[in-house]
């Protein structure tokens, strides 16, 4: 199996579609109407929870559904009140069967879960295309684009929401995209396209016409671009793989959507991308993604000079679990912190400080831009969810997840109207 096909396999069985890190990022228009509480999503355990941000009203997602082993949150609809869920059936691979061979063979089911009532309704059932297919976005006109896995070469559709009218949006061979960004008027995406030759940038219309390169360089590995909120411009990771076969840190980098006007933000890979926590037994991990503040300003977490982890990457033995990391705490040192660069001075703003030095990361925007959501982990701690002004004020710890085992991967639900 070519290698980066293998690669984003693994990827699809380790991340959670949560780790996309802001609503726009599913194609979601999000409200200012008001609501009695704003609320958001975060993981524990393997469990989606639900959470007012004033950190009442907690509640673990449950779903009886028969032979549905794993559970997890896709876009939200413009209403703020329904969201997709990714459920899989058991694992089709496991001892004797390789993952290569086998994992895609098994089947998945796409849901609206109405987070009010608590209605559950399959979508995606007719014509469907393989056993294996994942939700990337939302679209206008009651479509979405889905990811499929048909003899091992994935391939991205543009569908119905009930899964008729299947229309190809790349050809098979012609690479992965994923980490979908929807622009904000709804008629083009941004992705990164895993490639023969390495992750790219692209963009096109939202069925797949009019494509253009955006951004493309040997022995570096450019991920998760997003739309500023005017849709005029790009911001996406640069990350030197050459160097830094584990991805954990990056540049960031400006452009418009058509790949003119680029500019380089940061020098030295300050921004942290593959973001590992944690002990062994209880670790975590996940892209780390930037993201534009409803101001036109942009939100990144920021290693301090000198840091490292205490989850070393092992280049020298094959990667089997899409993590391939050996527990040295002995040899980490600092941290992150989340901050705030202005695109047009350059100018870079610390929103969170620590003494001593924590890590500070999955930085997200309220849909009215009051406050953050972020996770933090102490070296070798587990990761809890934290909430803060937007200016970095009133700093508190909301939760720590299931008996205080760790939480990751907030997001913000639409107000809705």
């Amino acid at each position: 199996m070519n290698p980066t096909r293998r690669k984003f396999l693994k990827t699809l069985a380790t991340a959670p579609l949560l780790a996309a890190s802001n609503s726009q990022i599913l194609g979601v228009e999000t409200s200012n109407s008001p609501q009695t509480k704003k609320r958001f999503f975060f993981t524990s355990q393997g469990k989606t929870a639900m959470m007012n941000a004033d950190g009442s009203g907690l509640k673990y997602l449950s779903f009886d559904v028969p032979d549905q082993v794993t559970w997890q949150p896709g876009g939200f609809f413009p209403d703020g009140h329904r969201v997709i869920f990714l459920s899989m059936e058991p694992r089709r691979d496991g001892p004797g069967k390789p993952f290569g061979e086998y994992y895609h063979k098994t089947p998945t089911h796409l849901w609206i879960y109405d987070l009010d009532s608590g209605s559950l309704k399959e979508i995606a059932t007719k014509e469907r295309l393989a056993p294996f297919i994942t939700p990337q976005a939302i679209l206008k006109n009651g479509r979405m684009l889905i990811q499929v896995i048909r003899k091992k070469v994935p391939q991205t559709f543009n569908i119905n929401l009930d899964g008729s009218d299947p229309k190809p949006f790349t050809q098979p061979g012609e690479g992965m995209p994923y980490g979908i960004s929807l622009s904000p008027d709804g008629d083009r995406v941004a992705y990164h396209l895993a490639a023969s030759s390495g992750y790219e940038i692209r963009t096109s219309d939202v069925d797949g016409r009019n494509k253009k390169l955006v951004f493309k360089k040997k022995g570096h590995l450019y991920f998760g671009p997003r739309w500023s909120p005017d849709g005029e411009w790009l911001i996406f990771q640069d990350c030197q793989s050459g160097k830094d076969p584990g991805h954990d840190w990056s540049d960031l980098i400006l452009s418009r959507p058509d790949g003119s006007d680029q500019r380089k933000l940061t020098e030295g890979q300050p921004l942290w991308f593959a973001a590992t926590y944690g002990s062994p037994g209880n670790r975590g991990s996940g892209s780390n993604i930037p993201i534009w503040s409803k101001d036109g300003t942009i939100l990144f977490s920021q290693r301090l000079p000198g840091s490292k982890t205490a989850w070393e990457y092992q280049a020298n033995r094959p990667d089997v679990d899409h993590f391939n990391r050996d527990f040295k705490p002995e040899l980490a040192r600092g941290g992150t912190e989340i901050c705030r660069m202005d695109p047009n001075t350059g100018k870079v703003e610390r929103i969170t400080q620590s003494k001593p030095p924590v890590w500070d990361f999955r930085q997200v925007e309220s849909s009215d831009a009051e406050n953050i959501l972020f996770c933090r982990a102490e070296t070798s701690g587990t990761s809890g969810i934290w909430i803060a002004d937007s200016d970095g004020k009133n700093q508190r710890l909301l939760t720590k997840g299931v008996d205080n085992l760790g939480a990751d991967h907030p997001r913000w639900i639409p107000q809705s109207n």
